[in-house]
């Protein structure tokens, strides 16, 4: 745990008591604030005071007296509008906050040459993979890291700071929303698509939102910006501009003079403004595809700012195992490949999956977002056959009408068994069943991790019923 002092001695009011808000309460208490937390569902507040924390109801309180309000990352801060306790403590001038500033604030109360160096990672797609990426490039040499933040473990309940140690952090819009002081040693901001807008008030909302990760930068500090869309783009022209930090584009689709960029399959560090190493990425078996590509240029990027050696991030991106959910290799069953990317809920995600597995027989749907699966119409002709399934069946089933092949299957086990008999008969050479819904699970699932161990699930049963028949055979 890190403890948070900050407050010692004052009152802070805890809105949320999830992973980041229970964490946060214990980090303040253990600084020697006085918290008083609450959250509006009761079982959650019961589970809280199971983990040893006091819950008082803010919303009976004398808000004058509280010093800060600590906000839950997925409570909403200013849109679609402001929660009720965000107005109550704007009402009296109390400033919200949220873990990540308070682990901001953790650091800046340390004398300047004992504060660790922190590694920021946000996105709207890829953000897990390229934090545990470099997680695993600075642990393979041999460096004092700690990874968490939106991923795993909540920021507070990491290891306590040192000098050594490196904190590697994704960081969601939710969170950037409530930073004021964290300064990133490296910053890095993969890309933009729409996800989140109603959070944020729209597009522009959410790139600002996003962009906070380079807030409080300086000339020592490294933005690690991928240049694959247009927004990004422009972003790292500004900063470019500003002249106020090292600027690293990385891009997986174009050959930049200064940056890091790959190009079929190989990458290329030219961030001194010429070639400097070339790196045959056919060995990084957990990267297949061009967005893991861009991940793992903005890993380069950021281990190199950090002075790692080209070989020591080489080594680490050749053995890094891949995330779970994430274009997971979950197994064969003869030639048939089954491959598990359950975290793609949206269509920028999904097709980077499409684009990684060509001709796949491809088990999609569950609760669609608001720009469902249109701007993945350019792939439908490289789709093998479609396998749709949850809420979003019938309307993927329309836009796919007469485009692709596809099958309405309802529920993930049917589409399981219907996609691998159909591999089997298709005299396709080493076929893959592609799990990459292009959208949420909470039609059917409890969040994208369930969704994932169900396919996985029936996988093991179509390889255990497989072994049966090869015995009695």
């Amino acid at each position: 745990m890190i403890p948070v002092s900050v407050y010692k001695g004052k009152d802070v009011a805890l809105f949320g008591l999830g992973r980041t808000g229970i964490s946060a309460a214990k980090a303040l208490t253990a600084g020697g604030a006085r918290v008083h937390a609450w959250d509006d569902n009761e079982v959650t507040r019961e589970k809280a005071e199971a983990e040893g924390l006091t819950v008082s109801d803010i919303n009976k309180m004398d808000w004058q007296k509280f010093s800060a309000l600590v906000l839950s990352p997925g409570v909403p801060f200013k849109y679609p509008e402001p929660h009720r306790v965000v107005k109550m403590a704007q009402m009296v001038g109390v400033p919200v906050v949220g873990d990540m500033e308070l682990f901001a604030r953790a650091v800046a109360e340390l004398p300047t040459h004992a504060r660790p160096k922190i590694i920021g990672i946000t996105g709207t797609n890829g953000k897990s993979t390229t934090t545990s990426l470099i997680g695993h490039i600075l642990n393979k040499a041999g460096r004092d890291v700690r990874v968490g933040g939106n991923i795993g473990v909540g920021v507070l309940d990491l290891k306590a700071m040192n000098a050594n140690s490196i904190y590697v952090l994704e960081l969601s819009s939710y969170q950037l929303d409530l930073i004021d002081s964290l300064r990133c040693d490296v910053a890095v901001f993969l890309n933009v698509s729409p996800d989140h807008l109603d959070r944020h008030g729209g597009m522009q909302g959410y790139v600002a939102a996003k962009s906070r990760i380079f807030r409080n930068q300086t000339q020592a500090d490294t933005a690690v910006i991928g240049v694959d869309d247009m927004r990004t783009q422009i972003l790292c022209t500004r900063l470019a501009a500003e002249n106020t930090r090292r600027v690293c584009p990385v891009s997986a689709d174009m050959a930049l003079g200064r940056g890091v960029s790959v190009l079929d399959g190989v990458l290329t560090d030219s961030l001194s403004g010429h070639a400097e190493a070339s790196v045959d990425l056919s060995s990084a078996r957990a990267l297949p595809g061009q967005h893991n590509h861009q991940n793992a240029a903005a890993a380069y990027a950021a281990c190199q700012a950090l002075g790692l050696d080209a070989s020591e991030i080489v080594d680490g991106l050749n053995t890094f195992p891949g995330l779970e959910h994430r274009l997971e290799s979950v197994g064969m069953v003869g030639e048939v490949a089954f491959v598990n990317d359950s975290k793609a809920t949206n269509a920028q995600a999904a097709e980077q999956a499409l684009r990684a597995y060509p001709n796949a027989f491809w088990i999609a749907g569950g609760r669609a977002k608001d720009d469902g699966i249109d701007a993945l119409e350019p792939h439908f002709e490289n789709i093998s056959k479609a396998y749709l399934i949850g809420d979003s069946m019938k309307e993927f089933s329309e836009v796919m009408k007469g485009k692709a092949k596809t099958q309405n299957c309802q529920t993930l086990d049917v589409a399981v068994t219907a996609a691998y008999r159909d591999a089997l008969e298709s005299g396709i050479k080493n076929p893959v069943i592609l799990f990459s819904p292009a959208c949420a699970s909470f039609d059917q699932f409890k969040d994208f991790e369930a969704r994932g161990h169900a396919f996985k699930n029936e996988v093991h049963a179509i390889q255990m019923d497989a072994k049966k028949k090869t015995k009695i055979a």
